[in-house]
C-alpha cells in the first residue's frame, strides 16, 4: 500500500495537544484547566499507562507542587510518603570511603524537606487530578509526526499507525494513526525526544546555545531487610569505581516499605569506548559501603533513562510558530542537585499560562514566545544559572578538581549572587567525546554473581519491556556500512556496551561481522541516539503502548 492509498487519518480538534504524561505535561494541563475550565486539553501518552515510561531517582523539592496543588498534603492518596531526613554524601575510594561533611555542601544542595518518591507513581497521582478536571489523557498512543500548516506553523501532531509489518507494508490487523490538532502544541516527551528532535533542527531552536549534554541513569528498585532500611536516608556518591577523569555518581534513596532504589549515573562525554557503563552500576553494587544494604535483599525492578545534563546554557529556544518544549523536551534538570522534575512542573505551568492568556486573547498557531521570554526569570531560571559551571568545570578538569571548583562556584553564587567563571561552554557533543578504541585497552569486568551483581538480559526482564517483534524496527541505522566501517572499526562496537539493555550486538556471520539490532529489548532511554559517535542511529518511536511498564520506578 503505497502512501497516495493510505486511508485518510481521522482528526479531533482541541484547543491544546500536550504530547508526553510526564510531570511537565501533566502540569500544564492541569494548570490549563484550572486558569480556564472550557479549554479542552489533550495529553498523548506512548507508555501503555500514565507512569509506564517514567524513571527517575527520585527526589522530589515540592516547589512546583506546592504552587501546582497547594492543598496537596490533605489528600489521603498522594504520593509523598518520606520525606527526607538525612542527607549524605560519599567519595569512594576502591577499599574505602570518606563521608563529605554537610557543612561543606551548598545550600541548595540541602534536601531537607524534599522528598523520595517514585516519579511514575506522581504521574499516575497528577493525572488522576488532570482527569477530574476534565483533561482527556491517551496512553498507549505514540505521537510520531509534527503537523504544520501552510504557512509553517504546528497546528498538531499524529499518532504512529499501528499493525504495520516487518517489511514495512500494513498487515491485517492495520489502523491509521489519528491526528490532533490544537490551537498549540506543548512538547513534553522527556529527555531526547523524537518530535523535539525534529522541532530543534527545523526551527534551530539549538542557536547560539551550547550543545546539550547528557548522561545515563540506570537503576534499581530493592526490597532490603528492615535493619538495613533507614527511611527518608538520602545517599550520594562520587568516585569509584569510575576513574578521576569520567564523569558520574550513584544514589541509595531510602523510601517507605523497606524499600531502597540505588541508581548510577555515567556521564556520556567519556572517551573510552570499552566503558560499559551497566557493568560499573553492578561493580558500584559491591563497594563495601554499599553492599551491606543490599544483604538478604531482593531486587524488585530495574531501567534506565538519559538524563539532560547541560543545563542553563544548553536550554533550547522554548518557543516555536504554533508551541513550545516544556520539561526534559527542554533540559531542565539541576544537575548536582540530580533534580529535574520540579522545574518539569514549573515549566508546564508557565507554558500554560502563556498559552492559556493567548487563546484568551483569540490568539492560535503562532508563536508564544512569552514562555521564551520569560522562563530565565522564574525559579526555574534561578534554580539552573547558579549552578551552571558545575558541569563544564567537572568536564575540564575531572572528578577532583572539577567537583570542588564546581562546589566553590555554588558558594559564590549562593553568598555573592555571582560565578568567577563566567558562563563556561560545554564544547563537544557527547558522540563527539568518545575517542578511538586503539587509544585505550579493553576493560575486565567481574562476572554477575546473581546475587547482588546481575546480567542485562535478567535486568531487562524486570523492566517489563515488550515489544511486538513483527513490526519495523525503532531503531534507525542510517549507514549500516559506516557502522561497520567506524562503530565497530574505529571504535570497537561501544553500542554493545553503552546499550543499558542490549539491544546492539557484533556477530559473525560466515566470516563476517553482522550488526543485530535486538529492538524489542529497548528500553527507551535514547542512549544510542545521543552516543553513537557518528550519529547513525535514530530512535523513534515503536507502535504505541510497547516499551517498559516500570512499576514503582
Amino acid at each position: 500500500m503505497s502512501e497516495m492509498e493510505l486511508p485518510e487519518r481521522e482528526s479531533m480538534e482541541f484547543d491544546v495537544v500536550i504530547v508526553g504524561a510526564g510531570p511537565a505535561g501533566l502540569s500544564a494541563a492541569i494548570r490549563l484547566k484550572q486558569v480556564n475550565p472550557d479549554l479542552t486539553v489533550v495529553v498523548l501518552e506512548k507508555g501503555s499507562e500514565v507512569g509506564a515510561h517514567i524513571l527517575s531517582g527520585a527526589v522530589v523539592d515540592p516547589i512546583g507542587i506546592d504552587k501546582l496543588l497547594p492543598d496537596w498534603r490533605e489528600e489521603a492518596d498522594h504520593p509523598f510518603k518520606t520525606e527526607v531526613t538525612d542527607d549524605h554524601f560519599l567519595f569512594l575510594g576502591p577499599a574505602g570511603s570518606i563521608r563529605l561533611p554537610n557543612a561543606f555542601m551548598p545550600p541548595l544542595m540541602n534536601n531537607h524537606g524534599n522528598y523520595i518518591v517514585s516519579l511514575g507513581n506522581v504521574c499516575r497521582w497528577l493525572a488522576t487530578h488532570a482527569e477530574a478536571l476534565g483533561v482527556e489523557i491517551y496512553p498507549g498512543f505514540a505521537a510520531t509526526e509534527v503537523l504544520y500548516n501552510d504557512e509553517g506553523a504546528v497546528i498538531g501532531v499524529a499518532t504512529g499507525d499501528m499493525g504495520i509489518e516487518k517489511n514495512g507494508e500494513p498487515g491485517p490487523n492495520y489502523t491509521r494513526g489519528m491526528e490532533l490538532l490544537g490551537k498549540y502544541v506543548l512538547i513534553g516527551e522527556g529527555v531526547r525526544g523524537s518530535l523535539a528532535k525534529q522541532l530543534i533542527a527545523k526551527f534551530d531552536l539549538s542557536k547560539d546555545r551550547e550543545p546539550q549534554k547528557f548522561g545515563i541513569g540506570l537503576k534499581e528498585l530493592w526490597q532490603v531487610k528492615p535493619e538495613h532500611h533507614k527511611p527518608g536516608l538520602v545517599q550520594h556518591s562520587f568516585g569509584w569505581p569510575l576513574d578521576m577523569k569520567t564523569g558520574g555518581g550513584s544514589f541509595l534513596y531510602h523510601l517507605e516499605d523497606n524499600l531502597v532504589a540505588v541508581g548510577f549515573v555515567v556521564h556520556l562525554n567519556y572517551k573510552n569506548p570499552y566503558l560499559f557503563p551497566f557493568e560499573e552500576f553492578q561493580r558500584f553494587k559491591t563497594h563495601p559501603a554499599i553492599a551491606p544494604v543490599f544483604e538478604g535483599g531482593k531486587r524488585l525492578s530495574y531501567g534506565a533513562r538519559a538524563i539532560t545534563e547541560g543545563g542553563y546554557q544548553s536550554v533550547p529556544k522554548l518557543s516555536f510558530p504554533g508551541g513550545a518544549l516544556i520539561g526534559c523536551s527542554a533540559g531542565f534538570v539541576n544537575v548536582p542537585r540530580i533534580k529535574g522534575s520540579h522545574n518539569a512542573v514549573l515549566s508546564g505551568m508557565l507554558a500554560a499560562d502563556k498559552i492559556a492568556a493567548a487563546i484568551a486573547a483569540g490568539r492560535a498557531n503562532d508563536e508564544p514566545v512569552e514562555i521564551e521570554n520569560e522562563w530565565r526569570s522564574t525559579d526555574i531560571g534561578t534554580d539552573l544559572k547558579r549552578v551552571r559551571n558545575v558541569k563544564p568545570l567537572w568536564s575540564k578538569f575531572g572528578t577532583a578538581i572539577g567537583v570542588a571548583l564546581g562546589g566553590l562556584d555554588m558558594w559564590t553564587n549562593q553568598l555573592f549572587g555571582f560565578s568567577l567563571f563566567g558562563t563556561l561552554k560545554h564544547g563537544k557533543t557527547d558522540a563527539a567525546s568518545l575517542q578511538p578504541a586503539a587509544n585505550f585497552k579493553p576493560i575486565a569486568y567481574p562476572k554477575p554473581d546473581g546475587v547482588l551483581t546481575f546480567d542485562r538480559l535478567s535486568s531487562v526482564f524486570l523492566s517489563n519491556t515488550n515489544h511486538e517483534e513483527d513490526q519495523p524496527v525503532h531503531l534507525k541505522v542510517k549507514d549500516m556500512d559506516l557502522q561497520k566501517r567506524s562503530e565497530l572499526g574505529v571504535f570497537a562496537g561501544p553500542s554493545t556496551r553503552y546499550c543499558p539493555a542490549g539491544v546492539y550486538e557484533w556477530v559473525e556471520k560466515d566470516g563476517e561481522q553482522v550488526y543485530v539490532i535486538n529492538a524489542q529489548n529497548c528500553v527507551h532511554c535514547k542512549t544510542c541516539d545521543i552516543k553513537d559517535p557518528n550519529q547513525n542511529i535514530n530512535w523513534v518511536p515503536p507502535q504505541g503502548a510497547e516499551g517498559p511498564v516500570y512499576p514503582n520506578m
